[in-house]
């Protein structure tokens, strides 16, 4: 992006020098529609600047959790800076609907920004900049902590993602001890995880009760903007996944333990080849990785490989597991300069294409976003930005030979990531109700939200697996999913998303080119459509309902027996 509002060297460093235009934004008169689209851009403007600015702050700082100059950083955004930014931003939006001539924009290109910035200034209470500061520097602590998490195995330190590995191992032996070693190191950090944790509903809490709302979990689904579907839509999408996807993944557990002979089917048994196999190694270092991934995409489209080419040209990729690094992976869009950073933990697994895709596909999206006119049609809601990813993750499946050029590991690698789709649904529904739980009951004990979550885990864990003696393990294994600390209620959009992805690579698989015309457009509107409008361009429906779930499932179980 050429930048016309703010001088070409100017640097984001304090509130002061940043302070002169948004004040020019809210002094400024607006005296007629041109001057309003003006006033529009200039403001996008300014927003991908700052925002590109904060995103790399957090992208230095989860690459090296380590560093205190790179977390002072990012503290000194979110204390000094963002909170300055906030009732200011508040005021410019009030200044838009206020505005005679905003009511002249054409509704078919700006109706969904009109009511984000509506439901924006409804929500904004003063009161809760500061709670927000606290809770973006509280929620850091929890990439430091899983960041700092190793342990020696082999006389090798090494990152519990790394250690995973091991967890497919052929040897029962080798599995069991890195498995216990794992989960040994995971208890040490318990009692801090839970503390923080519990600090953190505190937070979410009071700044629901600013807002005027009873509870957290109806404050954040305004919040994240969910105008299609409403709180009781998810606990139906709860209850869908327990009839028609969790009996799914049950059976494949107890297949799994009969071809591996076991009386006994321990957790350190679930990753492991059912077929007594060595772990795919679809790739053995970064580079190859990026390689391969670009001849895939540009298998599905040549768009698609160029969209890798630049992000790799520039650096933007940080994509192997190191001690001191923050946990999973992301793609980070970067209004200003329009090329993204992903960032994940590669040890060389199978799972690890799989996220190079998904952060892929974001990429991808970013790349088909970027030429609209502002920052706010760039950003779209997590149910459209991960029906890119998750879709991505399925329509490479047929190109995969790229990566494993034995038909029998390829085979392998298809049915391994059809397992992950009929287990991804049952733990995604598992976190978001515990989040309902969490914030509908937020002055519970560290005893009842384990409680909680027990129950939950008869809902929708394997019951196939056998606990026994390692009770303790099960009931903090939600510690170790990021989201309920960093991102709240950010997780059942990756099962709407699902649904959505499973109907993509259906489509595909009969119409490949015009799937790939959909997937295109659906994701070039970013979010100037309402959700299922996105979802309706790309030629599927927003749907979660029983019905449909089953629909879905039984086409997942049919592909995947037909391997």
């Amino acid at each position: 992006m050429q930048r016309h509002f703010t001088p070409k060297d100017f640097k984001v460093t304090t509130w002061e020098l940043l302070k002169p235009f948004y004040d020019d934004l809210l002094n400024r008169p607006i005296n007629s529609e041109k001057e309003l689209e003006q006033w529009l851009l200039d403001s996008s403007e300014l927003s991908s600047v700052v925002s590109e600015d904060m995103a790399w702050r957090y992208i230095k700082m989860t690459c090296d959790t380590t560093s205190e100059e790179l977390r002072n950083s990012f503290n000194d955004f979110v204390t000094n800076i963002e909170p300055n930014i906030a009732p200011i931003a508040n005021d410019l939006n009030k200044k838009l609907i206020g505005c005679t001539f905003t009511q002249q924009l054409p509704q078919e290109k700006y109706f969904v920004y009109i009511r984000a910035i509506k439901k924006s200034i409804d929500l904004f209470r003063e009161a809760n900049i500061p709670i927000k500061t606290e809770l973006q520097q509280k929620e850091q602590e929890f990439g430091a902590i899983s960041g700092a998490q190793s342990i020696t195995y082999n006389g090798e330190e090494m990152t519990l993602q790394k250690a995973s590995v091991f967890l497919k191992n052929l040897d029962r032996r080798v599995r069991e001890d890195v498995y216990k070693k794992i989960a040994e190191r995971r208890a040490k950090d318990e009692s801090a995880l839970n503390a923080l944790y519990t600090e953190l509903i505190a937070l979410r809490h009071q700044m629901a009760l600013n807002a005027g709302f009873k509870n957290y979990r109806d404050y954040k689904h305004e919040e994240l903007g969910r105008f299609d579907y409403s709180v009781q839509d998810c606990l139906n999408f709860h209850e869908a996944v327990k009839q028609h996807a969790v009996p799914l993944f049950r059976a494949h557990d107890l297949k799994r333990k009969e071809k591996l002979k076991l009386d006994d089917y321990r957790p350190w048994d679930a990753s492991v080849d059912e077929d007594g196999k060595e772990p795919l190694k679809p790739f053995s270092n970064a580079k190859e990785l990026i390689e391969k991934t670009n001849t895939c995409f540009q298998k599905i489209d040549p768009f698609f490989g160029d969209c890798i080419k630049p992000i790799d040209e520039m650096k933007r990729l940080d994509l192997e597991s190191r001690i001191g690094k923050s946990p999973g992976g992301y793609q980070y869009p970067l209004y200003e300069t329009d090329i993204p950073f992903i960032f994940m933990n590669a040890v060389g697994l199978h799972r690890d294409l799989v996220t190079m895709v998904h952060e892929g596909g974001h990429a991808i999206h970013s790349f088909l976003c970027k030429d609209l006119e502002l920052v706010d049609f760039k950003s779209p809601p997590s149910e459209i930005a991960e029906l890119a990813s998750m879709s991505m993750e399925l329509i490479s499946m047929e190109h995969w030979h790229v990566f494993f050029e034995d038909k029998e590991e390829l085979k392998r690698a298809k049915r391994q990531q059809l397992e992950s789709v009929m287990d991804a649904l049952p733990w995604i529904a598992a976190i978001d109700k515990f989040q309902h739980w969490i914030y509908e009951n937020p002055k519970h004990s560290v005893e009842e939200r384990y409680a909680c979550w027990s129950r939950i885990m008869k809902d929708f864990a394997s019951d196939v697996i056998n606990y026994e003696g390692l009770e303790d393990n099960l009931k903090r294994r939600w510690q170790v999913q990021l989201h309920l600390f960093e991102v709240p209620f950010y997780y059942i959009e990756y099962g709407f998303a699902q649904l959505g992805a499973i109907a993509m690579w259906r489509n595909y698989k009969t119409n490949a080119k015009r799937t790939i015309d959909q997937y295109k457009a659906a994701l070039s509107l970013g979010y100037t459509k309402t959700i299922p409008q996105v979802y309706e361009t790309a030629g599927i429906k927003f749907d979660f309902s029983p019905a449909y779930v089953k629909e879905l499932m039984d086409f997942v179980k049919s592909e995947y027996d037909g391997i």
